[in-house]
């Protein structure tokens, strides 16, 4: 096995790894943001309940997402050196924003959060809890950024600085605002509220399951369905459709190896399930006809471009991009189906309460949810290949000359082993939350430690002084 193939090994394991963390994390920032607004709106003591469970579960995911991100940053150096040197005064830019912009706010106010549960009133515990969850906005944001532009590079120029060629920004907008990012940002964001609302369904469907904490799980459920539904159905209809429609505009050759269209054609049909066989230059299955070219320009008419005008050694590998590309799709399809039978289910009668059945549906939801997301991301990543920059720089160009096969096949060897010990521990840690259970209602003092206005405070302080008179 050559070095490049053990580098690129290495690093889709570090980075699939840690890319379960974020969108779970993303996800439940915003489900957090939920249950602080009611807590606000009504000051019912389940919600603060709901709040104080899910901080917990929140703290976790994000310890391993911070553990397993940090491993990425050094690969740049030790695996990638000639990318980094290569695209570092533009990729590097945008790293480094997104630690001094985004992870400062994330950080700053995480404490808050974690800890000041019992001591912060609803309006400072919400407002703290927003500042967490704008700041991994933030900080995604910026890590799409820079994935969107090796994606779609624009506003570079190329310098030889007498130690080699390097791209070098030549305008930042351009840099921010690639023809990719908008798409791909929300597509990601809305995959990712999708997994936190699927985490919450997965487990108050197994409190009902168990008859534990029956009334907080209806609640969860009541919450999350409706929001995991409308972000089920518009990630089909709209985010998802737009990320292909970006794709056949700026990535054709990715497009086909996606769909397996070998040739170019016009009323191209969408595979709905199959399989690509590359020695016979066919795709098979069930197919829709002229359903990929209607998706894609608005017409059955619309020509997509196959394969068969790229250069054979700019394919990708055809069959692992088609099947984890329709892997997520299929996946994206059930969601609709799952969240729709669930919300029927719901309305008739409040039969879902009684629906074992649905209710083991829900519990896996956050595997589903987790698979599709992974899948999108090696789409993504697999139907750019054989660049690790669009069109500019490939990837067999661009891993560290000086770390040999040995090198690095003894640190993937590692990495498998470590990462196996380090999400066992995660599940153990995150079993025994759930397990655990919400919190019980706090005693009012405890709530009213840390008021949640100044002039209430300033009352509290009154009336602590007259009374001591």
């Amino acid at each position: 096995m050559s070095a490049e193939v053990l580098h690129r090994i290495q690093f889709g394991l570090t980075i699939s790894f840690h890319f379960i963390f974020p969108p779970m994390s993303l996800g439940l920032g915003l489900v957090l943001i939920i249950f602080g607004v009611q807590a606000v709106r009504t000051d019912d003591p389940k919600w603060r309940r709901l709040s104080m469970f899910w901080t917990r579960v929140y703290g976790l995911v994000f310890a391993m997402g911070i553990a397993t991100g940090i491993v990425q940053e050094f690969q740049f150096g030790t695996n990638w050196a000639v990318y980094s040197r290569y695209v570092g005064n533009i990729f590097g830019s945008l790293l480094a924003a997104e630690g001094i912009f985004a992870f400062m706010l994330e950080g700053g106010f995480l404490g808050l959060m974690l800890a000041g549960g019992r001591r912060l009133g609803n309006r400072l515990w919400l407002f703290a809890t927003t500042m967490v969850v704008a700041g991994a906005t933030f900080s995604a944001t910026w890590i799409i950024m820079a994935n969107s532009w090796m994606q779609t590079p624009q506003g570079y120029e190329l310098r030889d600085d007498g130690h080699g060629t390097q791209a070098f920004m030549s305008s930042f907008r351009d840099v921010v605002f690639t023809p990719s990012f908008g798409p791909r940002l929300w597509h990601t964001l809305v995959a990712s509220w999708m997994v936190g609302t699927s985490l919450v369904l997965s487990v108050a469907a197994y409190y009902l399951l168990k008859r534990r904490h029956v009334q907080l799980a209806t609640t969860m459920i009541r919450v999350t369905l409706p929001v995991f539904t409308v972000l089920a159905v518009l990630q089909v209809t709209v985010f998802g459709a737009n990320m292909a429609t970006e794709v056949a505009t700026r990535q054709p050759a990715k497009l086909a190896a996606m769909e397996g269209v070998y040739r170019t054609q016009d009323c191209a049909p969408m595979t709905i399930v199959g399989w690509t066989n590359p020695a016979a230059q066919t795709t098979e299955g069930i197919q829709v006809p002229c359903l990929l070219s209607l998706l894609v320009g608005q017409s059955t008419s619309t020509t997509v471009q196959g394969l068969d005008d790229v250069p054979r050694d700019q394919w990708a590998d055809v069959p692992v991009v088609f099947h984890v590309y329709h892997l997520m799709i299929n996946a994206g399809m059930l969601f609709v189906l799952i969240g729709g039978v669930a919300c029927v289910l719901w309305a008739w009668k409040r039969k879902l309460w009684e629906q074992r059945w649905m209710l083991r549906v829900l519990v896996a939801s956050i595997v589903l949810t987790q698979i599709a997301t992974l899948s999108g991301w090696w789409t993504a990543e697999l139907g750019r290949q054989p660049w690790i920059v669009w069109q500019l720089l490939r990837t067999s160009d661009a891993f560290s000359p000086n770390v040999g096969v040995g090198q690095v096949g003894a640190t993937v060897a590692m990495f498998a082993v470590l990462y196996t010990v380090v999400l066992g521990v995660f599940l153990f840690l995150l079993d025994r939350i759930i397990k655990a259970g919400p919190p019980d209602e706090p005693e009012p003092e405890e709530i009213d430690l840390l008021p949640d206005t100044w002039a209430e405070a300033f009352r509290h302080r009154s009336r602590a002084s007259s009374g001591s008179r």
